[in-house]
């Protein structure tokens, strides 16, 4: 779902930059008021998680690529907004020193990677873990919140390519930015993450979730909730 540089117009990733700097603003000011400091080396861990898991990159037609995030997983541990600040930073040194993902576009890939995976992907886990009680309940929760939140960033990735020929095209009609319409950028970023991507990310999820809590590392997941906030 990295976005490189040259497939979005300034006005997509100065919007994206807008949007995301006042969401990194409130994610540091709930983790300074809430995230206890035994649990504050998780962020440091889960940043270096997502970085690594993020590395296995899948290329799909359209300019962009497949793979796991993790993001899910570390919302569970530490919350939506700490999810938001560790992938931020796994994707910046990403796009500062692999190259992966542009510069330019670090807005739009922590828009999507950073913030609407997470919290929907959390938003589904709590809706489920609350029907599903038991260990493997919240573990399937835990794997479909993976899932959900995976597929949601991509859908957002998507739109953002797919809008590029609607917003930019030069004097002959050809497309500035990333060339392929709405029609082609989410069937092409989609069937990747609706099954093979997002398959992965729901199992990484899941037995991850149902592994720790049945070992004496459970506290990881203990006061999280608490700490996502309303």
């Amino acid at each position: 779902m990295h976005i490189p540089d040259g497939y979005l117009g300034p006005p997509t990733y100065l919007a994206a930059y807008a949007a995301c700097a006042p969401l990194w603003g409130v994610a540091a000011r709930r983790l300074r008021e809430r995230l206890s400091a035994r649990r504050a080396p998780l962020l440091a861990i889960s940043a270096a998680f997502s970085f690594l898991v993020m590395m296995f990159n899948v290329p799909l037609p359209g300019g962009t690529t497949g793979h796991a995030v993790g993001g899910v997983l570390i919302a569970i541990a530490v919350g939506p907004w700490g999810a938001m600040l560790s992938i931020t930073i796994a994707l910046v040194i990403q796009a500062l020193l692999f190259g992966d993902g542009g510069i330019t576009s670090i807005g739009a890939n922590c828009l999507n990677i950073a913030f609407v995976m997470p919290f929907t992907g959390y938003a589904a886990y709590r809706l489920l873990s609350g029907l599903l009680a038991s260990e493997k309940g919240k573990a399937v929760a835990a794997g479909i919140g993976g899932w959900v939140g995976l597929n949601a960033a991509a859908l957002t990735t998507a739109l953002m390519l797919g809008i590029q020929p609607l917003l930019h095209t030069g004097a002959d009609g050809r497309a500035l930015y990333a060339p392929y319409p709405l029609s082609v950028a989410i069937p092409a970023m989609m069937l990747g993450h609706l099954t093979l991507a997002g398959t992965v990310e729901g199992l990484i999820t899941g037995l991850t979730v149902y592994f720790l809590r049945r070992s004496q590392s459970a506290w990881v997941f203990q006061s999280a909730a608490e700490e996502a906030g309303p």
